[in-house]
């Protein structure tokens, strides 16, 4: 197999997984947002926790886009990397708090209640188009696709420091909701 097509191959082979993790991702939060764990004690302390690891995620996405503009290779990649494992500790705990608890109403009226909805509406649609953009980006600087990988950097960079931001901005206003 030429080098061409073992890259061929790997990023076919990436796309695959890319898919398939981004298809099952959202429909298992889903269906385990639905699901409640009786006779077990809530996980209340898990969204501040949560939303601190998403204001983190949002300061990391900074440093790592600051580092590959200095020069800072693997630094970005530790950053990113390390973005990654955040999002995958967020996801964690979200759903093991939705499993211990019951949703949350956000109890602000008027103008606000839109701004919320808002806000958590368009979170949670990119918070889902989010995932196989990182895994796209992340698999093109694996493959050293380099050029690709900063291109598609150039999108996903942005939606996810806006998922990152916007998770923190979601709990700051329901958090005073929270029984």
């Amino acid at each position: 197999m030429s080098k061409i097509e073992d890259v061929n191959f790997k990023e076919k082979r990436f796309n695959t997984i890319i898919t398939i993790v981004s298809i099952i991702v959202p429909v298992v939060v889903a269906l385990l947002f639905r699901v409640k764990i009786p006779n077990v004690e809530p996980l209340s302390f898990l969204p501040p926790i949560y939303a601190t690891i998403n204001g983190v995620t949002a300061v990391f996405l900074i440093a790592a886009v600051i580092a590959i503009k200095n020069g800072k290779q693997k630094l970005h990649q530790n950053l990113m990397t390390t973005c990654i494992v955040f999002s995958l500790a967020f996801l964690v705990m979200y759903i093991a708090y939705h499993m211990t608890s019951e949703s949350t109403a956000y109890g602000g009226e008027g103008i606000v209640k839109y701004i919320y909805l808002f806000i958590l509406i368009t979170h949670i649609i990119l918070s889902i188009i989010i995932i196989p953009l990182v895994m796209k980006t992340y698999a093109k600087a694996y493959l050293k696709q380099y050029n690709a990988h900063r291109k598609l950097a150039k999108i996903t960079f942005p939606i996810w420091l806006y998922v990152a931001v916007t998770g923190v901005i979601v709990y700051v206003m329901i958090s005073p909701y929270y029984v």
